[in-house]
């Protein structure tokens, strides 16, 4: 039985693999032609839009209905812009704007943007949301910390997304908002009722199941009145009760990557996370980013044994497999793909072909929306940037940022605060007044001191990118809290200190 062809093809049916490099291997397209769900897509596997839409079009030609997914939230996680910054501001900016149909807007032009180089899933909008300021995953991914106010935002992301002919995936449930740790790294656990749960962590997945959401993301974390022991992503409990029966959720069920050591250690090992999600309820599994042929065949193995010993009924199996083919048939296949032609002063060249160019006036006009401005910028005009060296994670990779790409003659410098005195940033400024560039500046005590010893010398002025906080250092002209530090994000800060 486990050897048994159409049962390897089901098991295939439920996996999103991936692959390393800009020309997918051989294997990859053999596996699409056996059944497999699809591939994601990340950063080292996209140069420019071009090469991208040939990469999509070869794997389709291995078989035409094959999911290609990515993960492409606007702000700081993005692959299309992995290598410039997003030209779209992310969720906190969004969120602070206050304007739903304005991200409606913003993220059909993210779907017109995947649409143009084949992708046809999109593991976004993260609907999580962010209770825990100092949460290490979420931040400036999120809408924000209101339940109504993500809400709102979720359910015009996926009208957005949609609209443009791409399947949107909310993510990360039951929630990942209120945690303080990493689930790439461990398994967090959110110690909270039930009915806490229900009220602050649930309504954005009940508006995006009323929009017609077309995948749910499962999330790594441990909800002990929920889950039990184990992950949300293992729990028959959240997959099946919550989210399918009281949710009322009739989409795919798509795993976060099961290589994350918040389920492949709570398992032992991918295969065997694999087999746990799929009895969970859970329909599609991302495997992870780090992906080899010999893995995507232990996974089919283990999941056909499992069908034998009794820890996956077929029938579960058989259902995932066909919400996987009907997310993959209600998805257009890039016919409506937008042709817009957009241009503004700094728009970066790549990574669009010259035949599709992401909206990045609409994407800096979504950052202007979204930035608070607080005090007087007249007297940083042509400063000294010093930009702190800043931690990235893993979901969101090492994407460039900072004011350098919009500066027409100010000069940026990037520091190690705790490395760096105040005089040194005064002698290298001269007779300049002195910007300082940030995520998280409040929670590193050598920045705050070194921002306002300097501020107490000169003009001095902060410009916040990451989650804020309600520290305002004393002494500095102006405060400016742009939710995010995406290329549109920077740009807007950029203007707003008449530096472009």
């Amino acid at each position: 039985m486990p050897n048994d062809p159409g049962l390897r093809r089901l098991a295939l049916r439920t996996l999103l693999a991936a692959f390393p490099g800009t020309v997918a291997p051989q294997w990859a397209g053999d596996l699409l032609a056996d059944g497999l769900a699809g591939h994601t897509l990340f950063g080292g596997n996209i140069t420019d839009a071009d090469q991208v839409t040939r990469l999509t079009a070869q794997l389709r030609s291995a078989r035409a209905d094959t999911l290609i997914a990515i993960d492409e939230e606007g702000g700081d996680v993005t692959r299309l812009g992995h290598r410039t910054g997003s030209p779209y501001p992310g969720n906190a900016a969004l969120g602070a704007a206050g304007d739903p149909d304005l991200t409606r807007r913003v993220y059909a032009a993210i779907g017109a943007d995947l649409a143009a180089t084949g992708i046809n899933l999109d593991l976004a909008p993260t609907v999580d949301v962010n209770t825990a300021a100092d949460n290490p995953i979420i931040g400036t991914r999120s809408f924000g910390a209101d339940p109504a106010l993500v809400a709102r935002h979720t359910a015009a992301a996926v009208h957005g997304l949609q609209s443009a002919g791409i399947a949107a995936c909310a993510k990360h449930f039951p929630g990942h908002g209120a945690t303080v740790t990493d689930s790439h790294l461990e398994l967090p656990t959110v110690d909270v009722p039930l009915d806490l749960l229900r009220a602050r962590d649930l309504p954005p997945f009940a508006a995006a199941v009323e929009a017609g959401v077309r995948a749910v993301m499962s999330a790594h974390i441990r909800v002990p009145a929920l889950t039990g022991d184990g992950p949300a992503t293992f729990s028959r409990a959240a997959l099946t009760d919550l989210l399918r029966n009281e949710l009322g959720f009739r989409g795919a069920i798509v795993t976060d990557a099961l290589e994350m050591r918040g389920a492949a250690a709570s398992a032992g090992g991918i295969p065997r996370a694999a087999v746990a999600a799929l009895a969970a309820g859970a329909d599609l599994l991302c495997i992870g980013a780090v992906v080899d042929l010999a893995l995507v065949e232990a996974v089919v193995a283990e999941i056909a044994l499992a069908t034998t010993d009794g820890r996956l009924p077929l029938h579960r199996l058989e259902d995932a497999a066909t919400r996987t083919t009907a997310l993959t048939a209600e998805t257009p296949r890039q016919e409506n793909a937008a042709t817009r032609t957009t241009e503004t002063p700094g728009e970066p060249d790549e990574p669009f072909a010259a035949s599709h160019r992401p909206d990045f006036a609409l994407g800096v006009a979504a950052a202007h929306r979204g930035m608070i401005v607080e005090g007087a910028v007249g007297a940083l005009r042509d400063p000294l940037v010093v930009r702190f060296v800043a931690g990235w994670s893993i979901a969101a990779g090492k994407v460039p940022w900072g004011l350098t790409p919009h500066l027409a003659t100010a000069e940026e410098i990037e520091v190690v605060a705790a490395d760096t005195t105040a005089e040194s940033v005064l002698a290298r400024a001269g007779q300049r007044p002195v910007v300082f560039l940030g995520r998280r500046i409040h929670n590193s005590a050598a920045a705050r001191e070194l921002i306002e010893k300097v501020a107490a010398d000169r003009p001095a002025g902060v410009v916040e990118m990451g989650w804020p906080s309600s520290w305002r250092p004393a002494g500095t002209e102006a405060f400016i809290v742009t939710h995010g530090s995406s290329l549109a994000n920077s740009r807007a800060a950029a203007e707003a200190l008449a530096l472009t």
